[in-house]
């Protein structure tokens, strides 16, 4: 008795005709499971199968389903447990992460518009200012994201920052990416570049501190899209970096947003945090958002936190203003902004209207250029 294919299997059908174009087509039989009323695949070559069924393999009745090699080995016990260790580290309750990893076109945005000149020497001195910051905000960032120069940068006394955020009970993360660049094909989205020679710098990147890292993907939401072309793509890439970061003992952070529901449906418990990006808010609407998602009376089974950079840093910046002599004025205003979205990580956030130097204003940038 005759049966027709299924879409599946003409499909493995073609791949082996492609592969082998007798033998193959000799050997490949579709049988009909009266049990399960589903269809499988028996062939003489089970290697070949291998190669194509990776994605179609749970189609496939029990007996037949084929088991894909792995592209990389399985993490051992000790590097599951370190992995696991620093995620838990990065999200502790009441912690999330302090995102000072703004290249230098966009730290040159920011200082220009406090009239401050773009230098190295002074990139140096604003970040020191933010790492330094007294005992206070120690309870409150669980991790730093530091850009490539950042890493390498060192205190006034020599120290380099890498150093001392680690005594400071904080975790070292590192931005990996090279930027967006456009998606062929698509209605102006983006794929993430940086995967060649990702192997090597997160090699480097390990010995040098880092036990976390930054992968920054975008997907352009309108009517039209997400297209499952730039869907497929990004999370390819994603899935690629995660792999390579994890191999070499760092714990990669993929940034995105989502409400609690989109979360709920999504993401498996295992995961032990998600951090939420401020995306031009203003600081203010930042923490109040962040505070109302964990608030959310819905079962969260993650640590629901914040990587802030422009929500963390506008008023301390603005109260810095470039000059050495406002460096406690610049202190106090990041304290005070890890204070209160420290509270609202656990849903304990109340504003008390003390708001900074740019606590309420926007920080929006239209066609933002991540």
């Amino acid at each position: 008795m005759s049966h027709r294919p299924s879409p599946v299997a003409s499909w493995v059908c073609l791949l082996l005709r492609l592969a082998k174009p007798t033998e193959c087509q000799r050997s490949l039989r579709l049988n009909k499971y009266r049990s399960s009323g589903t269809k499988g695949i028996v062939t003489d070559y089970p290697d070949l199968l291998c190669l194509h069924l990776g994605s179609i393999s749970r189609s496939l009745h029990p007996k037949t389903r084929v088991k894909m090699p792995h592209a990389y080995p399985f993490l051992s016990p000790e590097q599951k447990k370190e992995l696991s260790d620093i995620a838990a580290r990065i999200v502790a309750p009441g912690k999330g992460i302090l995102a000072a990893d703004e290249s230098t076109g966009s730290v040159a945005k920011r200082f220009q518009s406090i009239n401050a000149e773009n230098t190295e020497e002074n990139r140096r001195l604003y970040r020191q200012l933010l790492f330094t910051a007294d005992d206070r905000v120690k309870p409150c960032i669980g991790g730093v994201i530091l850009f490539h120069e950042t890493l390498y940068q060192k205190t006034d006394d020599g120290k380099l920052f890498s150093q001392l955020l680690k005594e400071r009970g904080m975790v070292v993360g590192i931005k990996v990416d090279k930027g967006v660049v456009p998606l062929a094909g698509t209605n102006g989205e983006t794929t993430t570049q940086g995967l060649d020679g990702l192997y090597e710098r997160c090699a480097q990147y390990k010995k040098d501190g880092a036990d976390f890292a930054k992968w920054r993907c975008v997907l352009k939401i309108t009517p039209t899209t997400p297209s499952r072309l730039a869907i497929i793509e990004n999370a390819n890439v994603l899935a690629r970096y995660a792999s390579i970061c994890q191999m070499h003992g760092i714990v990669p952070i993929e940034v995105a947003m989502a409400t609690v529901t989109a979360l709920r449906r999504t993401v498996p418990p295992a995961v032990p945090g998600i951090t939420f990006l401020s995306g031009g808010q203003s600081e203010e609407e930042a923490s109040l958002n962040l505070n109302a998602i964990n608030q959310c009376p819905l079962q969260k089974p993650w640590a629901l936190t914040f990587s802030y950079g422009r929500a963390l840093q506008a008023s301390a910046l603005k109260a810095w203003g470039g000059k050495k002599e406002n460096g406690k004025a610049c202190q106090e205003e990041f304290i005070k902004r890890a204070l209160n979205n420290s509270q609202a990580c656990v849903g304990k956030y109340v504003s008390k209207g003390d708001k900074g130097a740019a606590a309420g204003e926007s920080l929006f940038v239209a066609n933002h250029a991540y």
